[in-house]
């Protein structure tokens, strides 16, 4: 059995001495029982399925933190229990797999929405609900479990504990996520950092140090309490630096609150943006006996008056494949969309674009449209950022698996991040679904724009945790670059938002209707939004840094 080991670790994992051997610590020739050494040992004396269970539980538990529950207190509990697990770990496997279930178990309770895609066409796809349930957590798990083994190897190592094991221990985490957000195309999805989302004086970091950055600092603050149940800490320097943690989470709030005191709500003159969200049910968005109606939904929603006598619209934006057919090739469709758009104005709708090679065969793309009042399509945008097993199946050769969305031919991938023109509009980043949760890559570093467009269709997803998920990400993106957003979603959530995460237009999820709102105008420039994820670079040199001077700290 690889989990035998002290019932009482010291500072690292390393087996405690006779200053961690009992249960009291003298201060002052008085001797009390701690109560965070005793839960602390409880937990690294758990071995197999109960080590596992318990680590489950607790990566659970962080998923809390995340949105809608914004739960951000319970890390203070998640966090310490996975380094008290950690303490237990006696080889390198049994520390991998510790942080493997806290992973798996943070992950499934995140992301158990994933598998409703599925429902959309079960006849087909009933095989590959284990999968899309328990596969992808089992993934992403893994980066964890590679964070945990880390962190194992260098505290036996450098003989990392206390104050030094807890600062290893967020970077560890930290490389991990950024790591989780790059390979294999990258699913940076529930980073910690969005747990601030529901708190926006402090998420105004994340225009400085990034999501990344503000996650680094939420995991090292979160996991101080872990530092009343290492025996070689005295209670008061465990309390010193939980005290030091929650003052720098106060100070970023303070200073987000003065950022946002600014109260700059400017809004760019004569631009009155309409978002529609038909709230179509996946199962009927594709039907060809329902595709004609449900075009002609999105016309009748367009040509509504403006709500409560507001000034009229002057564009109107639709989801993510609004338009279930080639627009492109279909006049009569652009000319429907041209007789509702507004005077100068013009309809940004997504719908699928083809194209026929000199063989013969077709390329497909998910992209967005600008549709003018005489019909013409005045600019397009290709999605860049796939969306694997969704818009392509990756070893579609080798792997005899339709996409979900796809089907049995792939998507193709659009050039990269542009900054669209548009008559009457500032210029726009436009970003397709779930491009908008990648950090430092919803624009073009050639040319910034003024506002980003997210157009998506969380329909596949239904009444879930998924949207809303999806929403918060969106609001961290507009922070982080200093830009509104403006977020168009078949079944929802919709809204507008402005550069300093504040939201000014919002249809509920699973709700039909139309919003008319004035386009907030962009920030200046962030350093975040000029330097990207160099930011991090710097912040786990100085916590690298900060490690190695807390190690030697007697």
């Amino acid at each position: 059995m690889d989990d035998v080991s002290p019932r009482l670790r010291g500072s690292g994992g390393v087996a405690g001495d006779a200053r961690g051997g009992a249960l009291r610590e003298s201060d002052g020739g008085a001797s009390r029982e701690r109560g965070g050494l005793r839960f602390a040992a409880h937990l690294s004396a758990l071995t197999g399925w109960r080590r596992y269970l318990a680590a489950a539980a607790f990566g659970g538990l962080a998923t809390l933190a995340l949105p809608p529950a914004f739960a951000v207190p319970v890390l203070l509990l998640a966090f310490p229990g996975l380094l008290w697990l950690l303490d237990g770990a006696a080889t390198r496997r049994s520390a991998f797999f510790t942080g493997w279930w806290f992973g798996f178990g943070h992950f499934l309770l995140g992301l158990y929405w994933i598998s409703f895609a599925l429902l959309t066409d079960i006849a087909r796809f009933w095989w590959m609900m284990p999968f899309a349930a328990a596969g992808l957590p089992a993934l992403l798990a893994v980066f964890v479990g590679l964070a945990t083994l880390a962190l194992h190897v260098l505290s036996r190592r450098f003989r990392l504990g206390g104050l030094s094991r807890v600062l290893a221990f967020a970077m560890l985490w930290t490389v991990a996520e950024y790591l989780r957000g790059h390979v294999l195309t990258g699913f940076p999805w529930n980073l910690i950092g969005y747990s601030w989302v529901g708190f926006l004086p402090v998420l105004q970091s994340v225009a400085v140090i990034g999501t990344y950055g503000l996650g680094l600092l939420t995991v090292a603050v979160a996991a101080t309490p872990a530092l009343f149940g290492d025996p070689a800490e005295s209670r008061r320097r465990a309390a010193g630096s939980v005290a030091a943690g929650l003052l720098l989470v106060a100070a970023i709030g303070i200073a987000g609150w003065v950022r946002l005191s600014q109260n700059d709500r400017s809004v760019v003159p004569g631009v009155v943006v309409r978002i529609v969200q038909p709230n179509i049910a996946q199962t009927l968005k594709w039907d060809p006996a329902e595709r004609a109606r449900n075009f002609e939904r999105l016309l009748e929603m367009t040509a509504e008056g403006p709500a409560s006598g507001g000034p009229a619209p002057t564009h109107v934006v639709w989801p993510e494949t609004a338009v279930p057919f080639f627009l492109e090739r279909d006049a009569a469709a652009r000319l429907a969309i041209g007789s509702v758009t507004p005077p100068g104005g013009s309809v940004i709708t997504g719908a699928p674009r083809v194209r026929t090679g000199p063989d013969g065969t077709n390329r497909f793309w998910n992209s967005l449209h600008a549709v003018d009042g005489s019909g013409a399509v005045v600019a397009t945008y290709d999605k860049f950022h796939l969306v694997p097993f969704g818009e392509y199946m990756p070893l579609r050769g080798i792997l005899p698996v339709a996409s979900i969305a796809a089907g049995s031919t792939d998507f193709s991938a659009g050039l990269g991040p542009e900054t669209i023109d548009v008559a009457g509009l500032p210029a726009f980043s436009p970003l397709i679904c779930y491009e908008v949760i990648f950090p430092a890559a919803v624009k073009d570093p050639g040319r910034r724009p003024e506002w980003l467009l997210n157009v998506t269709n969380d329909a596949w997803y239904g009444i879930s945790a998924g949207p809303h998920q999806h929403f918060a990400i969106a609001q961290a993106r507009a922070v982080e670059e200093g830009l509104p957003m403006v977020r168009a979603a078949n079944t929802g959530i919709s809204g507008v938002v402005d550069g300093y995460g504040r939201i000014s237009a919002y249809l509920e999820l699973g709700s039909r209707g139309v919003v008319d709102a004035a386009l907030p105008k962009a920030l200046g420039n962030t350093p975040y939004g000029r330097i990207g994820d160099w930011i991090l670079v710097v912040l786990l040199m100085s916590f690298g840094l900060s490690t190695t001077i807390a190690r030697q700290t007697p």
